[in-house]
């Protein structure tokens, strides 16, 4: 496949928002283009996300010509040039174009400038660097063009000086390699990634965890953290061994159940064995605590998700809830020899779309009109009557739910 060199014909840059933004800002001296991944993606032919934009102009005048225009600019980054620009109810990320004076991380000390290549050079990988004018024209000062026809991830000039300025970039290296890349990854990138991999322990815990959960559900992901692991960065990431199987294995059980790619379920296929490899996930990562809860549920117990035991798998998917079981189930799945077509785990794992989970039918009143008082043993109760309605496959008949709660009363009731 050849990547054109022009997008002349694209309609979301001739009509709509963008083409009255860029109207405003491209004219009177001053010029806009699109860049980054909007210029990468319709390339390719891929869904188009965010849409950036660059310009000569500095941000007092993009405020200013945004005002008169009637659009709502709001300075979101001001000090590195960009303002977000409100047209017609879409944002656009505008920035004036840029030349590093002194880089440390992400907190360089930028000038605001005028150059279309300097600009370009300044930004991570080839593909990335590309501008689109508003006719259609897309400018390459990079090689990137080369690059995105080949499906080549590469750092623009020194991968070391790259990845120095910010250590993020190793992680993006793997992900966009995963997402975008063909056949074996850049060498020199590789080398270049291993030399710097202790440079993603200075880096914040959830700009690790953005990164890697994009990286996880990438359509060449197995290959990337296998790369990954042979080079040590992966173990550098997760303070821990990663699964590498069991990760491969529930991809290809969530292609097969025509799954989305879940990153959580997958990071938890990954490297979470027992429920302390979820609390370490937790530090490192600085998890949700909804991320959290999904890993501690996978780690406790997995290997004991029973197959061909119908009952069973319903006192599973009651205790659980939809999400966390399938979670379970799949990761279980991952780690066992049955492959994708195997009748039995796919009748588990199909549970949630066939059985319609029932509401605890017994209530705090069944048992306080049966004499057991408010308190410890009204909750013991409950407990112990739920416990047996359970076991006993979930009975609502009024004789079954009666004896029930006859049998939890006793139970709690003084002699």
């Amino acid at each position: 496949m050849t990547t054109p060199a022009s997008l002349a014909g694209a309609v979301w840059l001739r009509e709509g928002p963008l083409a009255r933004l860029l109207a405003v800002l491209d004219r009177d001296g001053e010029e806009a283009r699109v860049v980054g991944g909007a210029v990468r993606n319709a390339l390719l032919g891929a869904p188009i996300g965010d849409i950036d934009v660059a310009t000569t102009a500095v941000p007092n005048e993009v405020i200013r010509r945004a005002n008169a225009a009637g659009f709502k600019p709001v300075p979101t980054g001001i000090a590195h040039g960009t303002i977000t620009v409100v047209a017609s109810g879409h944002p656009f990320e505008v920035t004036t174009l840029r030349e590093d004076v002194e880089t440390f991380g992400r907190h360089a000390t930028v000038n605001f400038g005028r150059d279309w290549k300097a600009d370009a050079e300044r930004r991570d990988f080839t593909m990335n660097a590309l501008s689109l004018s508003a006719d259609g024209r897309v400018h390459d000062y990079v090689g990137g063009l080369p690059d995105l026809d080949a499906r080549r991830v590469r750092f623009i000039g020194d991968p070391a000086q790259r990845i120095t300025e910010d250590y993020l970039r190793i992680l993006r290296f793997f992900r966009f390699h995963a997402t975008y890349g063909h056949g074996a990854p850049d060498p020199d990138a590789i080398h270049a990634c291993i030399v710097a991999r202790g440079g993603l322990n200075q880096l914040s815990r959830e700009r690790v965890r953005m990164e890697l959960l994009k990286l996880l559900v990438a359509p060449h992901a197995v290959a990337a953290l296998a790369i990954m692991t042979e080079t040590g960065i992966l173990v550098t990431v997760l303070g821990g061994v990663p699964h590498l199987a069991s990760f491969a294995n529930l991809a290809k059980l969530e292609s097969a159940m025509e799954l989305p790619a879940d990153p959580v379920r997958r990071l938890g296929a990954l490297n979470v064995t027992v429920t302390e490899d979820a609390d370490r996930l937790l530090q490192r990562l600085r998890l949700a605590n909804a991320e959290h809860a999904r890993l501690l549920s996978i780690g406790d117990h997995w290997w004991r998700v029973a197959i061909g035991d119908d009952h069973a798998g319903r006192a599973l998917l009651y205790r659980l809830g939809g999400e966390r079981f399938l979670d379970r189930v799949l990761v279980a799945w991952s780690r066992s020899p049955a492959g994708a077509a195997d009748d039995a785990w796919n009748a588990l794992a199909s549970l949630p779309a066939r059985w319609i989970v029932p509401v605890f039918p017994l209530k705090a009143q069944d048992f306080i009109k049966r004499g057991v008082e408010k308190g410890p043993a009204l909750g013991a109760a409950l407990d112990a009557a739920e416990n047996a309605w359970i076991a006993g496959d979930f009975p609502h008949d009024i004789a079954s739910l009666d004896a029930i709660a006859d049998t939890a009363t006793a139970a709690v009731k003084p002699a």
